[in-house]
């Protein structure tokens, strides 16, 4: 008997690592791909994009929670001014990161947006260093110096300084830190920042009105909240199932699909510069993950409202 019980725990973890893994891959793949969807809008202003983006979220998310009964877990927070001030701060910076791959994405310059999100992991590291006083393994020094290194190549032998691809590391890193310090999940704190945005989404979009508005270009402008929101639930559903090593590394996914989506779906040139620092990117990656794996420590995964 025991026996057969120590079977069936062992198939009810597999099933739920094997429904983790699914969650996270969906996830992942969802903000992939994402540069597709946004494609569609390049008509359609960033700005007014976002300020949508910010509308349709705000409201998709509130009916959510309201379906789940869940808001008994968002007030407490909200009343909290500490909290109230640093999810106002994230919501800033993931309005500014959302508007700057929006802006990546309509430009064409996906693949300059996909190095950085291939950089903010190591640039996490070095944030944790910096204001949680976290210290640095060798190897991990080494893996961040590659890092700078590929951005310092795209800097000086490019034909322009890599803004977009650090603004996306930096606006990002610095919210995964700022949520670090609410305990609130992604769902719930980015309702909170999302109307927190709210108002000034609202008078953007009053005062900058969508020309000519055609019923395709309002329900894919509508549909953001949901396409937001989609991937978020996936992730949070391979948080509670997968150990938070394995999610560390399922976050390449997204970067990596962004990669080949500019490469071969919008066709963006790859010179040898960029392709030097890509390389010099996944080098430095490849030293951090090994060396994770040879210290059996978790990579930082951040909370993805992306």
């Amino acid at each position: 008997m025991a026996g057969t019980a120590t079977n069936a725990s062992e198939t009810t973890e597999q099933r739920k690592t094997r429904a983790g893994l699914g969650y996270g891959l969906a996830a992942y793949t969802m903000w992939g791909v994402f540069p597709l969807y946004f494609r569609t809008l390049t008509h359609v202003s960033p700005w007014v994009i976002i300020g949508h983006r910010i509308l349709w979220s705000a409201i998709f998310l509130a009916l959510l929670i309201s379906i789940r009964r869940e808001w008994s877990q968002v007030l407490p927070v909200v009343r909290q001014p500490r909290s109230l001030l640093l999810l106002t701060a994230g919501g800033v910076l993931i309005a500014v990161n959302w508007l700057v791959f929006v802006y990546a994405v309509v430009t064409g310059h996906v693949l300059e947006a996909s190095l950085g999100y291939f950089i903010n992991p190591l640039f996490s590291v070095a944030l944790g260093m910096v204001f949680l006083r976290e210290r640095l393994r060798p190897w991990q020094w080494v893996a961040v110096a590659i890092a700078a290194v590929a951005v310092a190549n795209l800097t000086f032998r490019g034909e322009r300084v890599p803004w977009i691809a650090l603004s996306l590391a930096v606006s990002f890193g610095l919210y995964g830190l700022v949520r670090k310090k609410v305990n609130i999940n992604s769902l719930h704190g980015l309702l909170v920042e999302t109307t927190v945005l709210l108002p000034l989404a609202v008078i953007g979009l009053i005062s900058f009105p969508l020309q000519q508005p055609t019923p395709t270009t309002l329900g894919l402008l509508s549909l953001l909240g949901v396409i937001t929101a989609a991937p978020l639930l996936s992730f949070g559903a391979a948080l509670r199932r997968l150990p938070l090593s394995t999610m560390g590394f399922l976050q390449y996914v997204g970067p990596t699909l962004q990669f080949l989506v500019a490469i071969f779906a919008f066709r963006e040139p790859l010179d040898h510069t960029k392709l030097l620092s890509f390389g010099l990117c996944w080098a430095g990656i490849a030293v951090y993950v090994a060396d994770s794996v040879r210290t059996h420590t978790t990579p930082p995964v951040a909370d993805r409202p992306e």
